[in-house]
């Protein structure tokens, strides 16, 4: 695609074509040079061209013996199952009325889900000569016409036609059964979209990470991961800030300190961080300096080897120290940075300029966007590109050539002006269609706040600078060892442990903490940093989650038993209520992984993760496991209830211990 021809460009961005492409993004900070998609001020804008297909569309046919196929054959959530079996019964009610099932987890104790569709029908029928009298009448119906099977086993109706849904209790065991023999990836839930791609982290290069890159980070990692799970191809992409005006500072400052810097290699830059910060005081306080790193700049664009060497080295040590956060945090991504889409950005901008998009003002071009006072500046008054021209030319080559059907940007929510903008200018532009018309590809900006220390402002240091993300994680370690150590000279233990044991189990304890005291928090709000209350082991802390989780797998070793061999020849019984609780609510893991997935919310994992746990004490508490009748059973579920924990973690990028 780089030998792309301006006609072609041209021609393809002005005409609407297939994307089939989900892109989850995330943004980087916005220095005065350069910028990173994490944490910072405003960004620019992304688009993309689309087809007319619906999410609908994507997922499921109208075929009423495909819904029901779906439903019989336990494809997708229990809710998604339910779904199916009530818009059967919907056809059967009100065959002349085309209507979604509105389908939600019963709140009260007469159910276990819930048809909610009575009333909106009642009012689209009422005075049409229907049968019904009231929307009671209506719900009578929905439940009677609900097809025979073994999912249901009861209903009842309440109020204006409320349909209560109780699961049969052999259904729902069964189908935990069915998860042990077969494993937690047949509970993947059914999405509307086929391919992604994740763009999230995207650090500056040349400057450390930070603890403002930690929430786009793992925030955007979990995301990847819960589509992953979903069967959903996703392209994780590390849109980093590789080129912009710093280089030419940097360069510069290289060539000045080191002329002989090609044999030195990376000992002549050093500490990157420090070398970063003296070349940026010399550009700041050197006019003749100032002049040459911006004519270096142009010589870097323009392709001259000795300036394009220097800038390689500059970016291979600064991917090299963000590969060890990477490796730390158990983070994935494929680097796709600013300058991988420079070639693309005059035929893109050509497109949008022939289709009358992009206008002159003062000196720069812009595109006017309707609702915003400023316009979006795509070429500057010097005629060089920006970040919103970089930016337009990614989301062309995502979508043309990646055919992204869903572009998400994790950044924090400072940027928000700057995606309203992006979106408007792409429908503007026909890269992406209207949002409410649901139709594929979208984009989405899931923002999120800041992290703050305990006296409420931005997390820093006593030096009030930033603190290292790679500093921050080994103090987590450092903490979690003590403590963990601590804790097993107290109870006589420390004799069972390795020195291996000690050091994965406090990696696994401290980064997991660090992760789930962010992802637990809606991400929309800022959250306080504090390592006393993220390694707690009490409440909702990943700490509590390990030790409850070690606890399950303690419970199963003191049985005795081959839990293997149990899910081959015994079965599982919800005779006991808190049995059955607990079994209703692992079931349905795999709406919770669709809601998350669909509200772009880590949280609602955390939550579900969080009162598992919960449930389970409960039942430990109330149902005796080792040595009762039911043993067999109840270690069945046990190891269900591990099971689904341990792909909670990993679904938040969480390392699970096994003793603790």
């Amino acid at each position: 695609m780089r030998a792309l021809t301006v006609a072609a460009a041209a021609a393809a961005v002005a005409a609407p074509t297939p994307a089939r492409l989900l892109l989850v993004s995330a943004r980087r900070a916005a220095p005065r040079f350069g910028y990173c998609r994490a944490s910072s001020p405003a960004r620019l804008l992304r688009t993309s061209c689309y087809a007319s297909t619906t999410m609908e569309d994507e997922t499921s046919t109208s075929a009423s013996a495909q819904v029901q196929e779906s439903a019989v054959q336990g494809a997708g959530s229990v809710k998604q199952q339910v779904s199916n079996l009530v818009a059967l019964s919907l056809r059967a009610t009100v065959p002349e009325v085309d209507v979604e099932p509105t389908v939600e987890v019963c709140t009260t104790k007469f159910g276990d889900y819930q048809c909610n569709n009575a009333m909106g029908l009642w009012s689209k029928v009422k005075g049409s000569g229907t049968s019904f009298k009231n929307p009671n009448a209506i719900g009578q119906a929905i439940a009677k016409n609900l097809p025979a099977g073994d999912i249901i086993e009861s209903t009842s109706v309440a109020g204006p036609g409320f349909v209560n849904i109780v699961l049969s209790n052999s259904w729902v065991a069964k189908r935990i059964q069915d998860m042990l023999v077969n494993g937690i990836k047949t509970w993947a839930p059914i999405l509307p979209v086929k391919r992604l791609v994740v763009d999230f982290s995207s650090p500056n290069i040349a400057k450390e990470m930070h603890v403002g890159h930690l929430r786009s980070t793992i925030i955007g990692d979990t995301l990847a991961r819960m589509f992953e799970f979903s069967n959903v191809d996703v392209l994780r992409r590390n849109h980093v800030g590789d080129w912009g005006t710093q280089f030419g500072m940097l360069i510069e400052f290289l060539f000045e300190k080191f002329p002989e810097w090609e044999e030195l290699g990376s000992q002549a830059i050093g500490d990157l961080q420090l070398f970063y910060k003296a070349s940026k005081e010399k550009f700041d306080n050197d006019a003749e300096f100032k002049d040459r790193a911006q004519q270096a700049v142009v010589r870097l664009q323009g392709g001259e080897e000795k300036y394009r060497s220097a800038w390689k080295k500059i970016c291979e040590i600064s991917r090299n120290e963000f590969d060890q956060v990477y490796k730390l945090l158990d983070v994935q991504l494929e680097e796709k940075g600013e300058s991988f889409y420079n070639p693309y950005i005059p035929q893109v901008l050509e497109g949008l300029s022939n289709q009358g998009f992009i206008k002159e003002s003062e000196g720069a071009r812009v595109i006017f966007i309707e609702g915003h006072k400023i316009p979006l500046i795509v070429v500057k008054r010097d005629g060089g590109f920006n970040y919103a021209s970089t930016d337009l030319a990614a989301l062309w080559y995502r979508l043309n050539v990646e055919k992204a059907e869903w572009i998400i940007y994790v950044t924090d929510v400072g940027q928000q002006q700057h995606f309203d903008m992006f979106f408007k200018a792409a429908r503007m532009a026909g890269w992406l269609p209207d949002p409410n018309e649901k139709k594929f590809p979208k984009t989405s900006h899931v923002g999120f706040g800041l992290v703050l220390g305990a006296d409420g402002k931005r997390f820093r240091t006593r030096s009030t600078e930033v603190v290292r993300l790679g500093d921050l994680l080994d103090e987590a370690k450092a903490r979690s060892k003590s403590e963990l150590k601590q804790r097993l000279t107290d109870n006589g233990k420390i004799v069972d442990w390795t020195d291996e044991e000690l050091e994965e189990t406090s990696k696994a304890v401290g980064y997991g903490a660090v992760k789930y005291a962010d992802l637990k928090n809606n991400r929309l709000t800022n959250y306080t940093f504090s390592f006393d209350q993220m390694l707690s082991d009490k409440g909702n802390t990943a700490v509590y989650l390990q030790y409850a989780h070690a606890r399950i797998c303690s419970i199963i070793r003191k049985s005795n038993m081959d839990v293997e061999e149990l899910k081959m020849n015994r079965t599982i019984s919800l005779a006991h209520p808190d049995e059955r609780v607990l079994g209703l609510y692992l079931i349905r893991f795999a709406e919770v992984v669709e809601d998350a997935c669909t509200h772009l919310l880590p949280n609602v994992l955390c939550e579900y993760l969080y009162n598992l746990s919960e449930m389970f004490t409960r039942f430990y508490t109330n149902c005796q496991v080792v040595g009762s009748p039911e043993e067999p059973s109840r270690l069945l579920l046990c190891e269900a209830t591990a099971v689904v924990m341990r792909q909670c973690f990993h679904l938040l990028g969480i390392t699970p211990v096994y003793k603790l």
